[in-house]
């Protein structure tokens, strides 16, 4: 599934719900349902700066693609980098860097998150980023 098909699918989910209530209490079902990333992978390098919470990422190129693994100690957060991985793990390098993320304004997660919850936001998306740059690099 394309990058765009996973944004389009997330949004349409969101579009259920009513009220923001029932979209935060989806971001932690979201979060509570994150595959754990490794103990070993919690360090930290792979702590994401910029974000309120601590965020391990861990990103691994397999077969061409990268896979994320993360974890977070705020639930929150954690159904933020639920949906981050959603649309990123098993993606090209390239399609990932050529990616935009219009789909967080159109769910409006951004607008109805805290200054520092929104800046860790963008450092989540900026670290995925450099992920993808790092191994699109190794090419």
């Amino acid at each position: 599934m394309s990058i765009k098909e996973i944004q389009d699918e997330i949004i349409d989910e969101f579009s259920i719900f009513d009220d923001w209530d029932e979209r935060f209490q989806y971001v932690i079902d979201l979060g509570k349902n994150l595959p754990l990333i490794d103990e070993k992978f919690k360090t930290d390098e792979n702590t994401i700066k910029g974000c309120q919470s601590k965020v391990w990422l861990n990103g691994e190129k397999t077969e061409g693609k990268i896979v994320f693994t993360a974890d977070s100690d705020a639930i929150i957060t954690k159904g933020i980098i639920a949906i981050l991985i959603r649309v990123f793990s098993n993606q090209k390098p390239a399609d990932i860097l050529e990616a935009n993320t219009d789909f967080i304004d159109e769910i409006g997660l951004k607008s109805h998150l805290s200054p520092t919850r929104a800046n860790g936001l963008v450092s989540m998306i900026k670290q995925i980023k450099m992920y993808a740059l790092a191994y699109q690099s190794q090419n």
